[in-house]
């Protein structure tokens, strides 16, 4: 198997579709990740793509190499195009807008982005996916639980203590959200408790990659960009050297599969090797981490909710899918046309990227009433796609949904008066919901 850093393409900045349904709107720039940065996920813009342009052309400044897309905004287009893995490839382009085989940042972390289960079609997708499977099973996780559940009443000792000290008020990202999923993960792959904190740091790092590489008008300093590059070099240092130690002293965890896993007799290369774990990590811990950070929003915003579950805590398993269909963690997947298509009267030509947003598709109007609306007895609340759908479909939602459980089975007992007091920020990042700053009020006082 070639690996896609290989076989990617140069993409075509300066094609321009040979048809155009639908005039794009003025209002957001979705390839501008400081908007993302300053206002978080446009829901109101989101709104009007649907109404006006529901298939939307967009087109990078000239500035880069990176080809323009369509912006799919309805639910159906967006569910089509995810259960197309035919005509829609993951495999002929990555799932990242801003991928190129032009380069652009530390080659590694370019070649570890594209490397992975994730970017590729059949017949290769699947092998690798069973290989990971039975450390997704529900018996596995019903076995993690326990760890997970005194990981949370171990954060949440912290947080209150932090609080105390601080009028009550505390930092649920730094202290909470950004630990839970890494601890979790660091458990299923095996990673030694020492190692975990710099795990969480280069975490950090690559949430802000592709800001720092991919933005040609980034306002980072030299002493950051010295301090992100030499962060890296450790990052791939340390993977490197733990697999290599699987492979001669196999554990029973993820990290050995990862090491050990073969397709047609032979082992995956380094660079394979590079963008699973750092895929797993990636992957797992931003959609949990802001999830919970997300759903704390939520819960303030709509405090007749949090009472329900104050008062019946039986239903937090139906307000997860509700909270994951609102905050849509992660912002969106690309694919690539394999042969012309068609979305929403739009004609898609092969060969053209096409973009998925869920966090649009998860709030359309028709088939989500009253959409911008928390309903914990939203009856279709599990149709949301926050995990995405079909062969694609997120390996680790089970793991995510456990721990949002748990999580806030925890945080409403201990602290039924917590409420976010409207402070937050967000990293510039226009792949996921990053949330880098949440204060919330214990309510202790």
């Amino acid at each position: 198997m070639q690996m896609l850093s290989e076989t990617i393409q140069p993409e075509d900045n300066s094609y321009r579709p040979p048809h155009i349904a639908y005039e794009t709107p003025e209002g957001f720039d979705l390839m501008d990740m400081t908007m993302f940065r300053d206002h978080g996920q446009p829901y109101d813009y989101f709104h009007t793509l649907r109404e006006k342009a529901p298939v939307s052309w967009w087109q990078p400044p000239a500035t880069t190499d990176v080809a323009g897309y369509w912006a799919l905004t309805r639910y159906e287009d967006v569910k089509k195009c995810d259960l197309d893995a035919k005509t829609f490839s993951s495999g002929a382009g990555g799932i990242l807008m801003g991928y190129s085989a032009k380069g652009g940042g530390p080659k590694r972390l370019s070649g570890a982005s594209l490397n992975s289960m994730i970017n590729l079609d059949q017949p290769w997708h699947i092998p690798l996916r069973m290989a990971h499977r039975p450390f997704f099973t529900p018996d596995y996780i019903g076995k993690l639980q326990s760890r997970v559940e005194t990981e949370v009443d171990r954060l949440l000792d912290n947080m209150e203590a932090i609080a105390k000290k601080n009028d009550g008020k505390v930092d649920m990202v730094t202290n909470f959200s950004e630990w839970l999923p890494m601890y979790t993960l660091c458990e299923m792959l095996g990673i030694d408790e020492k190692d975990r904190p710099s795990i969480v740091r280069w975490m950090h790092y690559l949430e802000n990659a592709a800001y720092i590489v991919g933005d040609p008008e980034a306002k980072v300093s030299p002493w950051f960009i010295a301090k992100f590059l030499w962060n890296i070099r450790q990052m791939f240092r340390y993977g490197q050297k733990v697999l290599l130690d699987r492979r001669k002293n196999p554990r029973d965890d993820l990290l050995t599969v990862i090491a050990t896993t073969e397709l047609d007799g032979e082992p995956m290369d380094q660079s394979y090797l590079d963008g699973s774990w750092l895929l797993i990590i990636f992957a797992g811990n931003d959609t949990t981490r802001n999830s919970l950070s997300g759903t704390m929003r939520l819960l303030s915003q709509f405090k007749d909710q949090k009472q329900m579950l104050i008062d019946e805590p039986s239903l937090i398993p139906q307000m997860v899918p509700e909270a994951l269909r609102l905050v849509s963690p992660v912002m969106y997947m690309r694919r690539t046309a394999q042969a012309d298509a068609e979305l929403s009267g739009q004609k898609i030509t092969k060969g053209e990227k096409v973009v998925m947003y869920y966090g649009a598709a998860n709030r359309d109007p028709d088939v989500f009433a009253e959409p911008d609306k928390m309903d914990i007895h939203r009856a279709n609340a599990n149709e949301h796609l926050a995990f995405g759908t079909g062969a694609h479909v997120c390996l680790g939602q089970r793991i995510a949904n456990m721990q949002l459980e748990t999580a806030y089975r925890r945080i409403l007992d201990r602290f039924p008066n917590v409420e976010w007091t409207g402070k937050q920020s967000h990293a510039p990042n226009n792949f996921v919901n990053a949330i880098s700053h949440l204060e919330v009020d214990l309510g202790i006082n």
